[in-house]
Order: structure tokens, then C-alpha cells, then sequence
């Protein structure tokens, strides 16, 4: 509506001839680079995702600044969290979020909640999966999680940090289940997914988009998705298997689910417009032939959401983190 009734006064006064009348002033746009900011560490589905915005920005021309990624992942990314709300008023950085935008704060009671920056948008959520290594011999969620219950606890299972969304999947397999794992924490996806194609862990929950090359290889088994429905994806990833393949775990007998949040964040204390301009390159990203193929290789669940939506989602999601870790014995005392 705005924008009609900004050209509707131009097409007035130069139909009257009025002197004097400048045009509608430009929109607003980042005037240097743009810091990404990545909570996380290299490789992993976060870093992946930003480093693949930024590749469409700059293949597209979507702006005319640069878009720089850089990782902040110390302290499970409350190095990134912490220096966007540093930021205060900067429209000329943003930060991809991930779960840990919720279980950061609460596991270690850092000084930051995610309503101290703006969302912006929610460009999709991203999937989870039991994988185990390809030469071992459960070829099902049911056979593996029979054999960690035998093995009492001696099995493996390798996450990206703790008390964040892997560890808190494995802890919610344990109490559906009755099986035990010894949880061993990594820095980012990438490094979970070569620690299982090494068989120094067991098993991991690798976000599809983590462990896709070394499934597609034939080194890694997809045993599950942790969702209510199957993957939508049919086109083949591996000789014998597309996403679309890969059973829920409830359908596997393992009855949990869980799907994570990817979206963006500006600083606090920016302007509407500031954000309206992140909102319509998001859009154009989301619009592009390489996001459709990496949204389709990674499996994602393409939900977007801006405004009063995507901010009653984070408070609705934010509650259920704090009841899940609260569960798990995994909150800030």
C-alpha cells in the first residue's frame, strides 16, 4: 500500500507539473559489506547454508555489497549471539540461527535471549536423521537401537556440541527407547559425519544436508527421519535410496521427532525498512534455481515465515526447548 500511494503522488505532480517534486526516495540498502555471521562451526548444515546464501547473492547479483560469512561458533555460537546483540542499530550484519538459538542461553545462562535482535525470517527447517556406518549390520532404526540396548550404554553417539539439539535427541531416543549412549560432542556436522565414516562413534543425527556426500557415497546408512512425515524428496540420492525413502522413526519404532530452525536475524535496533530489505533478498534467494536444488539435496522442510508469524513461532519453540532440556537435566542452574 505504501509503495502505491508513494507512486501515485509522483504520477500527480508530474501530471500537474509541479516543480520542485525530487522522486520517492530510494529504498533503503546496505552501503559496505554485509557480515554473515555463522553461530557455528565449519561444515556443518549452518555454515553450509550461508555459504551457499551468499554464493546466490553474489552469482545473481542480488546486492551490491559483498556478503562476507564469518564463524562465531565458541561457546556453542554465543560468540555469534552475543556480538549480534552487540551490534546494536548495525543493519550491515546478520546471523543465520539454528536451534542453538534457544538451547544456547539455556544451558549455560549467557546473558541473551533471542528477542535481544530482530528476527527477520524463517528461511526453512531442517531435518534430523539416525545414521549409522554403512559397513556395519543394522539396516534398520530398529536393529541398531536393539543392539545399543544389548550393548548397554557402550554405544557412541556423535553430536555437533552439548546439551544442544543432537544431545537432546539422543536423550529423548534413550527415554522412548530404554537404550543408552555415551554422547561425545563435536565441533560442527562436518566433523560428526568423517568421525562415523571412521567408526570412532557409532551412530550420529546429522541434519541431512551434514551427511549427504558420504550417504550418497555409500559410507553412511540414513536409518530414519526424526519427523511426523517422510521427506517429500523422491529423486534418487544414493543407487538404491531418495530422502523420500528414508522411513519416519516412528514408523521405524523409534517414536521421536524433532525439526530445527534456519533462519535470519538482524541487530537490535534496526529499522523496519532495514528489515524489509533483508526480507525481499531472502525472497529472491529463495526464488533462485540453486536454493530449490539445495533446499531438494539437503531435504528441507521449506516453511518461510516473517513478521508477528515467525516471531509467535519462536516463542511457542523457545518454550518447548526450555521443557525438553528441562526434561534432559540440561538448563543453567
Amino acid at each position: 500500500m505504501k509503495m502505491k500511494l508513494k507512486g501515485a503522488l509522483i504520477s500527480t505532480a508530474l501530471a500537474l507539473g509541479v516543480a520542485g517534486v525530487s522522486p520517492a526516495f530510494a529504498a533503503w540498502e546496505p552501503t559496505k559489506p554485509v557480515e554473515f555471521i555463522i553461530p557455528a562451526g565449519p561444515g556443518g548444515g549452518a555454515d553450509q547454508m550461508a555459504r551457499m546464501i551468499q554464493g546466490i547473492i553474489t552469482k545473481n547479483n542480488l546486492m551490491k555489497q559483498a556478503v562476507i560469512p564469518v564463524n562465531k561458533g565458541a561457546g556453542a555460537g554465543a560468540e555469534g549471539f552475543l556480538a549480534m546483540k552487540e551490534a546494536k542499530g548495525d543493519p550491515n550484519k546478520i546471523v543465520i540461527t539454528l536451534s542453538n538459538l534457544f538451547t544456547t542461553p539455556l544451558a549455560t545462562g549467557i546473558p541473551f535471549n533471542w528477542q535481544d535482535i530482530t528476527p527477520v525470517a524463517m528461511l526453512a527447517l531442517d531435518q534430523f536423521v539416525l545414521w549409522d556406518n554403512a559397513d556395519k549390520p543394522y539396516k534398520t532404526a530398529k536393529e541398531y537401537i536393539d543392539a545399543a540396548k544389548a550393548a548397554g550404554g557402550k554405544f557412541k553417539m556423535g553430536g555437533t556440541g552439548s546439551k544442544s539439539e543432537d544431545q537432546i535427541i539422543t536423550v529423548a531416543i534413550e527415554k522412548a527407547t530404554g537404550a543408552k549412549f555415551t554422547y561425545i560432542p563435536f565441533k560442527g556436522g562436518g566433523d560428526v559425519a568423517v568421525q562415523l565414516v571412521g567408526n570412532h562413534i557409532d551412530s550420529s543425527v546429522n541434519n541431512p544436508i551434514e551427511a549427504v556426500a558420504q550417504w550418497r557415497a555409500n559410507k553412511l546408512r540414513a536409518l530414519c527421519v526424526f519427523d511426523d512425515t517422510r521427506m517429500p524428496y523422491k529423486e534418487k540420492v544414493t543407487d538404491t535410496q531418495s530422502w523420500y525413502d528414508v522411513p519416519t522413526c516412528k514408523e521405524a519404532g523409534v517414536p521421536t521427532d524433532y525439526v530445527m530452525l534456519r533462519g535470519i536475524f538482524m541487530a537490535p535496533g534496526v529499522t523496519q525498512e532495514q528489515v524489509d530489505f533483508y526480507v525481499d533478498l531472502f525472497k529472491k534467494v529463495r526464488a533462485t534455481p540453486e536454493w530449490k536444488k539445495f533446499m531438494a539435496d539437503g531435504a528441507f522442510n521449506q516453511t518461510f515465515m516473517t513478521g508477528k508469524e515467525f516471531r509467535n513461532w519462536l516463542t511457542l519453540n523457545e518454550a518447548l526447548h526450555k521443557q525438553l532440556m528441562g526434561e534432559a537435566g540440561f538448563l543453567a542452574k
